[in-house]
């Protein structure tokens, strides 16, 4: 069985692929305690990268390649029709709210409420790439549209290098040009000018100013969008492989070369344009997408093993149902923290808190604790959606 296509026709890599950046994601955002937290799973403080800093531009590859491959399923002229960008602008809005929603959790503090997210990302993403992939989209034989690769390459290449030149040459008020920090940097100063601080990330800060950032900000989303490109690309060609009998080995090996290259190109950019996911440095959006591209590649050639098929079916549940396993991890992180009553008597003690007791029980090991409260979140959230995988249930904003 090809590893592109199985389970009732949905893409298996995808699908595990997408499963694995939102495990990643749970293991990041659910230890049972910060401090005590392994290393790769903690994201860099600002310059460099870690395994954690992968997840989300590893999500929005994805995004790209579902994108890339619903191109070619559109109907003749659809491309240009009022009900298509009207349902690509319902769910961007969709995903917006949610995230908004989301951020509002527990207290509903509108005077605080975050307004940048994980969610608004993908949303704003979504939009401005589907844009570039459907719109200039070649028609085949019979108007079905095809993913025009040279327009989505070229749109990724100006977004990556009008990103750097607005970083490099615009002169920041009171701070000058060409500043990549966490309080002169363009995307930071226009986040605080565009929704205030109260807004903004309470983490984002800057020693002895502040909050003085946002990692899902405005401008940046312009070189996140090149992920989900490359994504879309990405899937218009393994979508070739998977239609050909011969010359199926030449593309796979083609996209694995090319995402080793965008792993080296974008660490060669470091002592030039850092690789940082704070603000998503041109370096940084080649170099995520390139091992994106290298992890959908190396599960696509492993997945070909039904024993190896089976073993991720974990995962392949998570990214069935992507959006609503992140809801509910969020769900649970905003719980995590409200005070409760423990059974003891003990007071003021979370649920966190209470996992964290609990696993240090089973070992001595504060760090392996900690890791394996979010582990049993993972699993916890995987045996709630499981049920909807197995009905083929797979819920679409």
């Amino acid at each position: 069985m090809d590893s592109a296509k199985a389970y009732g026709g949905r893409i298996v890599a995808l699908d595990v692929l997408r499963g694995l950046a939102v495990a990643g994601m749970i293991l990041v955002t659910s230890p049972g305690s910060w401090d005590r937290a392994y290393a790769p799973l903690k994201h860099a403080a600002w310059r460099g990268w870690t395994p954690a800093d992968l997840v989300f531009p590893t999500f929005l590859f994805c995004v790209g390649m579902a994108i890339g491959l619903s191109v070619p399923r559109l109907r003749a002229g659809e491309g240009a029709s009022a009900a298509l960008w009207l349902k690509v602008a319902r769910r961007t809005a969709l995903l917006i709210l949610l995230g908004l929603a989301l951020n509002a959790l527990p207290s509903f503090d509108l005077a605080h409420l975050r307004i940048p997210g994980v969610l608004q990302r993908i949303g704003l993403c979504y939009a401005l790439a589907s844009a570039i992939c459907i719109l200039p989209a070649k028609a085949e034989p019979g108007g079905v549209p095809r993913l025009n690769l040279g327009a989505v390459v070229l749109a990724a290449v100006v977004l990556l290098v009008g990103y750097w030149a607005l970083l490099t040459f615009t002169p920041v008020p009171g701070f000058g040009a060409d500043r990549w920090d966490s309080q002169g940097a363009l995307p930071a100063f226009i986040d605080r000018a565009v929704f205030t601080l109260p807004h903004l990330w309470p983490y984002g800060t800057t020693e002895g100013v502040g909050v003085t950032y946002d990692p899902e900000g405005l401008l940046s989303t312009l070189p996140a969008t090149v992920n989900v490109l490359l994504g879309a690309v990405a899937a218009a060609f393994l979508a070739r492989a998977s239609d050909r009998r011969e010359g199926q080995g030449r593309i796979v090996a083609a996209l694995l070369a090319l995402g080793a290259t965008l792993i080296v190109v974008g660490l060669a950019l470091d002592p030039i344009v850092p690789v940082n996911k704070r603000i998503w440095t041109p370096s940084f959006a080649l170099f995520s997408s390139g091992a994106s591209l290298v992890a959908l590649i190396a599960l696509h050639l492993v997945l070909k093993a039904r024993a190896a098929q089976r073993a991720a079916w974990p995962l392949k549940v998570l990214g069935g149902n992507a959006i609503l396993a992140f809801v509910v991890s969020q769900v649970l992180g905003a719980c995590a923290g409200l005070t409760v009553q423990h059974r003891t008597g003990v007071p003021d003690l979370t649920p966190q808190g209470f996992g964290f007791e609990t696993t240090q029980r089973l070992t001595a090991d504060p760090y392996l604790a900690s890791f394996l409260c979010a582990l049993a979140i993972l699993a916890l959230i995987i045996a709630v959606i499981a049920p909807l995988d197995r009905r083929g249930i797979h819920l679409r904003l």
